[in-house]
């Protein structure tokens, strides 16, 4: 079974010790996670987490379905690269006096798409958002000029076609306002 990126999303109660659970389905399967966000969803009390992983399809969908199986999930679904749109944020804080002798900075931030959030004589904060690919090339252009601290978000993504999570988040809501 060939391995490949899945995006996992799980819409869930927003209760605690459910991140803790989620991640042990992970853990008894010796998967990693690549990368981790919760937030709010398009619904209120309703929360949502993108977990990316790579894995056979197979192991997907025995993996969704464990998650499914937590109380506190309402659903879970998963997608390939291909099939959502994707980003992540990253800060790069390079010495300004390694940075200020290269005089194509701005050539440079321009280029990368990237945009420079704070100047100080020590030091400059680099803000990237893109795919991981690109925040990847950003991180290999600056390590030269002294690169003090490196950060990045975990992936956020959105599905390219409609998810019918929409309906089941509206029941969900609709029982919880009557509780």
């Amino acid at each position: 079974m060939e391995k490949q990126n899945y995006t996992v999303s799980i819409y869930t109660e927003n209760n605690l010790g459910l991140l803790s659970r989620i991640a042990a389905i992970f853990l008894k399967r010796h998967i990693n996670i690549e990368s981790i966000t919760a937030s709010p969803s398009e619904v209120t009390e309703v929360m949502r987490f993108i977990i990316i992983v790579k894995v056979s399809e197979e192991q997907i969908k025995k993996i969704v379905g464990q998650i499914e199986k937590q109380i506190e999930v309402i659903k879970a679904f998963y997608h390939t690269d291909a099939e959502t749109i994707y980003q992540e944020t990253a800060l790069y804080k390079i010495k300004s006096e390694d940075f200020l002798d290269d005089h194509n900075i701005q050539d440079f931030i321009k280029e990368t798409n990237a945009r420079i959030v704070t100047v100080t004589r020590q030091f400059f904060v680099i803000e990237k958002t893109g795919k991981r690919n690109e925040v990847d090339q950003l991180y290999e252009k600056l390590k030269p000029y002294g690169l003090m601290q490196f950060v990045r978000s975990g992936t956020i993504a959105v599905t390219k076609n409609e998810m019918p999570i929409s309906g089941i988040l509206e029941k969900f809501n609709t029982t919880n306002s009557l509780s």
